[in-house]
Order: C-alpha cells, then structure tokens, then sequence
C-alpha cells in the first residue's frame, strides 16, 4: 500500500516536471519567434520563460485551492434570484440595464441629436 502511493506520487512528480518543461519551452519559443520580429525586443532564456510563467499565473491566474470571491458572489445572487417575485426580478433587470454600455440598453427613444 505504501509503495503503490510512492509510486503514484513519483509518477506524479514526474509528469508535472514533464509539463511544466514542455510549457515553458513552448513559451520561449513562441516568445523568441514573436517578439522579436513584431516589437524588436530581445529573445528570452528557458528560466525567463518559466518566470514570465509564474508571473502570469500570479498575476492573472491565482492559486487554487479556495474558491474564488466570484463564485460565492454568484451563489449569493441565484439564492437572491430564486426568492423574487417576478416584479422584483424585472425590476432588478431595469436596475442594470444601460450599465454595461451599448449592450444592455433597449433603444426606447432617440438618442439627444440624432435625428429620426
């Protein structure tokens, strides 16, 4: 029992370092044929590439392990969203509307200056 969780940790192990080499050689190399030709910036070793890795994953990715702010913001909402009454929801609807720019907004009447 204990050699088979060796085993599978060690195997474990050794495809994460097999990924996590392929991926940054495939960032080097998409970053040494790119960059230089499009914005004259210099090519970058392997270790650049797995740092700019681990920089975008800090800065863009985060670490799992605990949800995320969004997904309890979301489950807080559909729980709002199961207690309303139709009115309540069509109105909560109407609160937003207009809020995410031209996406959400009904054309009801003529834009100030634009003529019909």
């Amino acid at each position: 029992m204990r050699g088979n969780r060796f085993l599978r940790a060690l195997k474990f192990a050794f495809f994460a370092l097999l990924f996590i080499t392929v991926f940054g050689f495939v960032v080097m190399r998409l970053w040494n044929w790119l960059t230089p030709a499009l914005f004259g910036w210099h090519p970058i070793t392997f270790w650049q590439a797995l740092g700019l890795l681990i920089l975008s994953k800090i800065l863009f990715g985060g670490f799992r392990g605990r949800p995320a702010w969004h997904s309890r913001w979301r489950g807080r909402m559909i729980e709002r969203w199961q207690h309303m009454t139709p009115e309540e929801r069509e109105k909560f609807r109407e609160s937003f509307r207009g809020n995410c720019g031209p996406f959400g907004r009904r054309v009801t009447e003529p834009k100030a200056g634009v003529q019909a």
